[in-house]
């Protein structure tokens, strides 16, 4: 754990959610966890707390090892809610509306709990609304355009701040992504940042980016920056965490 806080995974796509017979990323940030058998409470929130998301989270992570639990904010089952999130070894974010996310953590002190969580040594982790809430913006699909174009439906999103910079999940995963992020970067809407392939995981300690990961051979992440009227973007390879 360093000065601002431990470990946050932050990956472009992928875990058990998108990948159910492929672990590599759920392992990973388990294996960063604190303590060998780690509590790790999935937040769908930004899914509307889906039932089937919450079934697929349990019948992924009772096979691992961990002890795992679910925090909702619609049927919230703790008295003391700070306590049970602060209990946790691992706190992991699923994907879904981002600005509906943020809305309902500020409105609960979610954001105020999960950044004490972080600051004390646990883990945060999660996929695409997962991804970049951690992070000073990203680029989100919670506000969908008027036009039909799929490029109007990706809008800059201000988030937590946890992170520096901005971040773009599903590079590879959805055509829009690339196009719209560059396009944010070099107008100046968001700052620089990265973005992740589906399979890809940005590792971070505390505000430090360490290491890039992989679930997929093929896939990678990417920096980008503004470069005069338009954006730079550099490929980085990240650690396969498969078999070679």
């Amino acid at each position: 754990m360093t000065a601002a806080g431990g470990p946050i995974v932050a990956m472009g796509g992928g875990g058990f959610s998108m990948e159910p017979d492929n672990p590599l990323l759920d392992r990973y940030v388990l294996d960063l966890a604190r303590a060998a058998s780690p509590h790790v409470c999935f937040i769908p929130t930004a899914s509307g707390d889906s039932a089937d998301y919450i079934a697929r989270f349990n019948a992924a992570f009772e096979r691992l090892p961990c002890q795992p639990s679910v925090c909702s904010l619609y049927a919230p089952p703790h008295e003391d809610l700070r306590a049970f999130i602060l209990a946790q070894d691992v706190l992991y974010v699923g994907g879904g509306n981002t600005r509906n996310l943020l809305a309902l953590w500020r409105e609960w002190g979610l954001d105020v709990m999960l950044r004490e969580a972080w600051q004390g040594g646990a883990v945060l982790a999660g996929l695409s609304a997962g991804m970049i809430c951690w992070f000073q913006s990203g680029v989100t699909d919670s506000v969908p355009g008027t036009t039909g174009d799929p490029l109007d439906d990706l809008s800059p999103l201000a988030c937590l701040g946890f992170l520096p910079g901005s971040a773009c999940p599903h590079y590879d995963g959805e055509a829009a992504r690339r196009p719209v992020y560059q396009r944010l970067v070099a107008s100046g809407a968001l700052a620089a940042g990265y973005a992740a392939d589906d399979g890809v995981a940005l590792h971070y300690e505390g505000t430090e980016l360490v290491r890039v990961v992989s679930s997929r051979p093929e896939a990678r992440a990417y920096r980008v920056e503004r470069d005069g009227s338009g954006a730079r973007e550099a490929v980085i390879v990240p650690d396969f965490l498969g078999a070679a």
